[in-house]
């Protein structure tokens, strides 16, 4: 059996989160099914992020050509064609991101084989791989088993499992690309770049974040109180930037921002799983909610099953009498 190939997704020379998460998620399936962890980078100039992956104890296999500058599905199709003929290995996997769900699906048509996208687990039992996705906004899993073929492909969810440490060494191999010349049909333009706001949310430690339950934006003053009163920031779920509570440029979820501070505060969020996906990464997390089945409580470290309005007034009191 050939070996999990994990593509590593890059972006302005910096590797993305996914690369680093899939290496928690390929060595558990490896060992299932007896074969070895081989990283992969299609770029220019990789040589220092090829060293990133290979910190993580890895074969890292270099595609490395200016062709590759810049990100483009079809050029990645067409190396990632050569190397499935030439490697033959067991799973192709990267991250379900804009990258991957850009060329993986064509990919998957052109050769033939079977594709699992946004998969959240894997496991390989009983000579069969089975790939679990999430239906209904997370309320249901849906196991998919995969036909038998000699390369599966699939996509795996960012922000579903937390990176591991690197730890070991692993090496550095550079291989010839199979693409000798440009692509004139489909070019790179540039890059287009959210407007940032005066607070990155992905970069704070910690975070006080509001959902529906804030009611109106009259309330707000109640969050900023605690919000300063432990130096965190301010963010929300869709519904408190939908209602124009919160700047756009807050929003924690799948269509907003995915966020890893060291505390989450959720205040009137329900926890649908749009914004569970995008605060998952926080090391701990508090949530208060009145409603005692709300899905946030299921991620939640602390829970707190009340009013937020007798809550937070209590808890900033608290907090300001320990900092004296």
């Amino acid at each position: 059996m050939g070996n999990i190939l994990v593509l590593a997704e890059h972006r302005q020379g910096v590797l993305r989160d996914v690369s680093f998460e899939m290496m928690a998620v390929a060595p558990k399936l490896a060992d299932q099914m007896g074969a070895e962890v081989v990283a992969l980078l299609i770029g220019s100039e990789m040589d220092g992020l090829a060293q990133k992956m290979a910190a993580y104890g890895v074969k890292v296999l270099v595609v490395d050509d200016p062709l590759f500058k810049d990100f483009n599905a079809d050029k990645y199709q067409k190396v990632l064609s050569a190397l499935i003929d030439d490697l033959k290995p067991a799973v192709l996997m990267t991250g379900h991101t804009a990258q991957g769900v850009d060329f993986m699906p064509a990919l998957a048509v052109e050769k033939k084989l079977p594709l699992v996208a946004d998969a959240v687990s894997l496991e390989f039992a009983g000579g069969v791989l089975k790939a679990t996705r999430q239906l209904y906004s997370g309320k249901a899993n849906a196991v998919m088993a995969f036909k038998p073929a000699e390369t599966y492909l699939l996509t795996f969810r960012e922000g579903t499992v937390e990176a591991p440490d690197a730890s070991a060494g692993g090496s550095v191999e550079k291989l010839d690309s199979p693409l000798k010349e440009d692509l004139s049909y489909r070019k790179f333009v540039g890059y287009v770049e959210a407007e940032v706001g005066d607070v990155d949310i992905t970069q704070s430690e910690i975070l006080v974040a509001v959902g529906r339950g804030l009611k109106e934006d009259k309330n707000l003053p109640l969050i900023e109180e605690l919000a300063k009163a432990i130096k965190a920031d301010i963010a929300g779920s869709r519904a408190a930037t939908d209602a124009g509570w919160i700047p756009h440029d807050r929003q924690v979820g799948t269509s907003g921002k995915a966020v890893k501070p060291k505390l989450y505060i959720a205040m009137g969020i329900s926890g649908a799983f749009q914004h569970v996906a995008g605060m998952k990464g926080a090391k701990t997390v508090v949530a208060i909610n009145k409603d005692p089945e709300a899905p946030i409580f299921a991620v939640a470290d602390y829970a707190i099953v009340d009013d937020m309005f007798k809550v937070v007034p209590k808890l900033t009191e608290k907090l300001k009498e320990l900092k004296g």
